[in-house]
């Protein structure tokens, strides 16, 4: 706290959120004498400018403050703030203009937290983001609301302090010799004991399907996308919904930056908050594009996002409209996806692997083995049309499910079990990040880019000859053959094999077997 003649001035720090990233934001409070006013500049949204009157009002209700003019600076001036998080931070600098409490003690401190007219602290969104950031900036305290205490404390190294009422301020740092041993170990600890990765379903309940489940497998192996064609009730859904129980568990960096994302969006559990799970998100096809890739007027993340480090399922994905499709085109590539705004750029992670599903035709019946399709050629076409080339040789496998016969639902010798594939899927990603473990951000065959390729998923003569045939017969692009190296890359990983073999390359090839100009031949 800083006094010339009738000034008091006081500086606090708090943190802004910006996409899912964050950044040091300064409140500096000037208090002088002149006609009663409440003053706050620093390019603020509306609900920033708004907190001048829940500050206010909160701290009438705890405290007797003579009225006098009230300046609040928040800097950096030059960046647009938004959200509640700024409320305690303002009222914190507030209490220290007016003498009420010390400021200097909080230099190294970080103060977030939303404000009632009662003056009590609540919780605000993306806490895990702003620790972390607070952290990154050298501060060795974080107060945060109560019911955000929890999830702060996933990030080591700096001291937590939950607060629920601004009267509590004046003895805040007090709390500063109460040691807090709690950190990410203890956090995924509890984790560990309390949420166990198990899941109500399971591959064993799948009748018949080798060829798709194998697909699958090879899918969730390398990392690629898949694309399920097959009439109603043949088990698009039901595979696709078993993804996640095959899939290795998520590594502590992973789950922090899961964790991050869901912080942001406000949707992270009180109790729990480091996610173990590999998300699985299945949006409606009526979603729009805002919902699916994030946005609105400070973007957030969206359905694309949610879904980083799981898988996105995209259930009838004609159905979806064409601009939304589009959007994917961005992330199965770069694995990101960037708004751009008047007021910013955001960058938000999509590392997921898609799992789309749709019918062959309108009427659900091209192709299939009992029953006829009532579709005209035109209009098989025109509902494939509804997808572009180009999105589709972004999917790496595509295959057709051929509904099960009655004599294999009717079986009941259980298939092969979740855990089965997993430890194969397992061994296989193993394989791979060993292979990959000099390149930086690349970790599974389907991120390989040209020069991995040239390296690691060369074909010997035989395989070329196959490969060149599967090009002109079935009209392949250039993306798609890179593609169906990369899949044979994955499927003799699978097969231990150093090498890839003719087998692994037919196999692949058969994975693409459904692209448009050949459909239905």
């Amino acid at each position: 706290m800083l006094q010339e003649g009738g000034c008091v001035f006081s500086k606090v720090f708090g943190i802004g959120l910006s996409g899912i990233d964050a950044y040091e934001v300064s409140v500096e409070v000037d208090v002088s004498d002149g006609l009663p006013a409440f003053v706050m500049v620093g390019v603020l949204a509306a609900e920033v400018k708004e907190a001048q009157d829940r500050v206010r009002t909160a701290l009438r209700n705890g405290f007797t403050l003579r009225p006098q003019k009230v300046t609040v600076n928040l800097s950096p001036a030059g960046v647009r703030k938004s959200g509640t998080a700024f409320d305690l931070a303002i009222a914190a600098g507030v209490l220290g203009a007016y003498g009420v409490i010390d400021c200097t003690a909080f230099q190294d401190v970080v103060l977030l937290g939303e404000l009632g007219l009662d003056g009590q602290v609540r919780p605000v969104r993306g806490v895990l983001s702003m620790v972390m950031e607070a952290k990154r900036c050298g501060k060795k305290i974080c107060v945060v609301p109560q019911d955000n205490v929890r999830e702060g404390q996933i990030i080591p190294g700096i001291q937590m302090i939950g607060i629920q009422c601004v009267k509590e301020l004046p003895e805040l740092l007090r709390k500063r010799s109460q040691k807090d041993r709690r950190g990410l170990t203890e956090i995924l600890q509890e984790s560990c004991e309390s949420r166990q990765e198990r899941y109500p379903i399971d591959f064993k309940e799948v009748q018949g399907q080798f060829l798709v489940r194998r697909a699958t497998e090879v899918a969730v192996s390398g990392r690629h996308h898949i694309l399920y064609i097959g009439s109603a009730g043949s088990g698009k859904t039901m595979i696709a919904e078993r993804i996640p129980t095959i899939l290795p568990s998520a590594s502590i960096e992973e789950q922090l930056e899961i964790s991050r994302i869901y912080s942001v969006c406000g949707m992270l559990s009180r109790e729990h908050p480091l996610m173990r799970k590999r998300p699985f998100r299945s949006p409606h096809h009526s979603s729009s594009i805002q919902a699916l890739a994030g946005g609105g007027k400070y973007p957030v993340p969206g359905e694309l996002s949610l879904a980083s480090g799981g898988v996105l399922f995209l259930d009838e994905l004609p159905e979806f409209p064409r601009y939304a499709i589009e959007i994917l085109r961005e992330p199965l590539e770069s694995r990101k996806i960037v708004i751009s705004r008047v007021n910013g750029r955001y960058e938000f992670p999509a590392d997921f692997i898609l799992a789309a599903a749709m019918n062959p035709c309108p009427c659900g019946y091209y192709n299939h083995p009992d029953r006829p399709c009532l579709c005209s050629p035109g209009a098989v076409q025109k509902y494939m049309n509804r997808i572009s080339g180009p999105l589709l040789d972004r999917i790496d496998i595509q295959i057709e499910i051929v509904p099960v016969p009655f004599e294999k639902i009717s079986e009941q010798q259980p298939s092969e079990p979740s855990i089965a594939i997993r430890e194969r899927v397992i061994k296989a990603r193993a394989i791979q990040e060993r292979r990959f473990a000099a390149y930086e951000g690349i970790y599974c065959n389907a991120q390989m880019n040209s020069k991995l390729l040239h390296q690691y998923a060369v074909p010997d003569a035989s395989g070329l000859s196959i490969l060149k045939t599967a090009m002109q017969r079935l009209c392949l692009s250039a993306r798609a053959y890179d593609r169906i190296l990369k899949v044979s890359r994955t499927i003799a990983d699978l097969d231990n094999s150093e090498h890839i073999e003719v087998r692994h390359l037919a196999e692949a090839i058969q994975y693409r077997s459904l692209d448009r100009e050949n459909w239905g031949m």
